[in-house]
């Protein structure tokens, strides 16, 4: 399975000075390749206290996902578990965030393929990591994915909810510019679940569990009470499932690698459960922002605009998240804008198409720009009118440049225009060599050699203008030499038109 991908690091934390740094190109590895970048995404990210099985869970999500078409995924009793790297112990193996290089792609019931990503991330909470280390891990985690599971040991603690409050009081900031959930699918997953015969193993009883844990009740501090009540009016969707003990095998055994014949038997039943029911097809939730579903190509300003407010010392307002989250939105707009006009573009002169006329190719190129603003437009966008005109400034920059490369590519495929200069050149030898044989021909002897001297400077010309071609050098001398060309060009053309009676406007127009 390793070699049908691995885990990449693409968020690193400085133990030192507590910053965090994202590695660009690695994401845009994995979210930009061709297969999947214009595909919805779906991110199940798995965050929570390090040591208590992350990664463990990942790998048979993996495995599911290599495997789902077979009933037996879980896969051999003595086969060892690879992908997330995990181990035994108490000291961390994660650090950061890391994502699977392999997007898999799903399809649904409906027929629609989406891009489906798996997130690890360090819940942090060891002796190096500061609050501000785990609350940012697991604010950008959370703020990424469409669906969170919240990893937990034994129970839901009251500092459990307390990692959930700087989300709550963005979501109700959130809430007042887009009057819908933030957030998608939040999922608390309690590890070695000890009493069953309160609440069975599962998501019903996990689902039980949770409503009694989220109660409000008079006796809570005020700021618990907040936490729960904003905990349901931000995520569209939370559930909780209990999960037993995976058996004294895992949990002592420093050489266990994932075999299943040392699992206990209750481990592999719920997990067979669980995983199927996250990751089928129809269960699959694509990420969204503002009701906008986010392709692989949107993800990667998302991470980008929200790496950017956690570099300070201190953790960001609500409203500094709240404003990271419009400046991606935006830049997602702008980019499936120019994305869409650059492929309707490549499909009339791109690559080795045929050369195009100038008036029809300008012609498509209007349409094409007001196809991509109007998707800009239509795409529903935070941060206010005066914030999303910036961005719709910058798409309008952006398309013209596009444009003016366009025109140049297809220019560069004119035959004449290529070779207009040598043509130029080569007809004006002809016409120098006509002119002198008739003035030898009529004793016009000193004019025939002065034609003669013409004709052999138009041959250095043309040699000189060839070799500038071939090597690039001299590159100003092949510019004035095609710009004469050009003169020369303009003139005859000129002077054709008025022999003709045509105005001269007319020719100016057509050229």
């Amino acid at each position: 399975m390793g070699s049908e991908g691995h885990a990449v690091q693409i968020v690193d934390v400085n133990k030192d000075d507590h910053s965090f740094t994202l590695n660009t190109e690695a994401l845009a590895q994995i979210l930009l390749d061709p297969e999947v970048r214009d595909k919805h995404v779906v991110v199940l990210s798995v965050a929570g206290a390090f040591r208590k099985g992350k990664s463990f869970l990942l790998d048979f999500m993996l495995r599911y996902m290599h495997r789902k078409s077979d009933d037996n995924w879980l896969g051999q009793d003595n086969e060892e578990l690879t992908g997330f790297s995990w181990r035994g112990g108490s000291e961390p193996e994660t650090t950061g965030i890391q994502l699977w290089s392999k997007v898999f792609t799903v399809q649904k019931s409906d027929g629609t393929e989406v891009a489906v990503v798996l997130m690890d991330t360090q819940g942090a909470f060891d002796d190096q990591s500061t609050v501000k280390d785990c609350a940012t891990i697991f604010a950008l985690s959370t703020m990424t994915s469409s669906v969170q599971i919240y990893n937990l040991s034994q129970n839901i603690q009251e500092d459990d909810l307390q990692q959930l409050q700087l989300f709550t009081e963005y979501g109700r900031l959130a809430m007042d510019e887009i009057f819908q959930k933030p957030f998608q699918s939040l999922m608390f997953l309690v590890r070695d679940w000890s009493f069953p015969y309160e609440y069975g193993y599962g998501f019903k009883g996990g689902n039980d569990f949770l409503d009694r844990r989220l109660q409000v009740k008079e006796a809570q501090h005020e700021e618990l009470q907040t936490v729960r009540e904003h905990i349901h009016s931000c995520f569209t969707k939370i559930s909780c499932f209990l999960l037993p003990h995976p058996g004294l095998k895992v949990a002592t055994n420093p050489a266990f690698r994932g075999q299943l014949s040392e699992v206990a038997p209750e481990f592999k039943e719920y997990l067979q459960k669980l995983i199927p029911k996250l990751l089928h097809p129809d269960s699959l939730a694509e990420k969204e922002i503002n009701g906008n579903k986010v392709t692989c190509r949107g993800l990667m300003e998302f991470f980008k605009s929200y790496i950017k407010i956690y570099q300070g010392e201190d953790l960001p307002q609500p409203k500094t998240m709240l404003m990271a989250t419009a400046e991606a939105n935006n830049l997602a707009a702008v980019a499936a804008a120019k994305d869409q006009y650059h492929k309707n573009m490549e499909r009339v002169c791109g690559g080795d198409l045929p050369y195009v006329a100038p008036e029809t190719l300008e012609e498509k190129h209007r349409f094409f720009h007001g196809e991509a603003v109007h998707t800009f437009t239509s795409t529903k966008k935070m941060g206010g009118q005066e914030f999303c005109d910036q961005y719709q400034a910058q798409l309008q920059r952006e398309l013209d440049e596009m444009w003016v490369s366009f025109r140049k590519h297809n220019e560069a495929k004119n035959l004449f225009s290529a070779f207009r200069t040598p043509a130029v050149l080569f007809v004006l030898m002809c016409l120098l060599y006509v002119v002198s044989g008739v003035l030898l021909f009529v004793g016009l002897t000193t004019f025939a050699l002065v034609c003669d001297c013409g004709l052999g400077l138009l041959m250095v010309a043309m040699l000189l203008w060839a070799f500038i071609r071939y090597s690039g050098q001299y590159r100003p001398v092949g510019g004035a030499i095609d710009q004469a060309a050009g003169v020369v060009l303009e003139q005859a053309t000129e002077m054709l038109n008025k022999s003709r009676g045509a105005p001269v406007s007319v020719k100016k127009k057509s050229s």
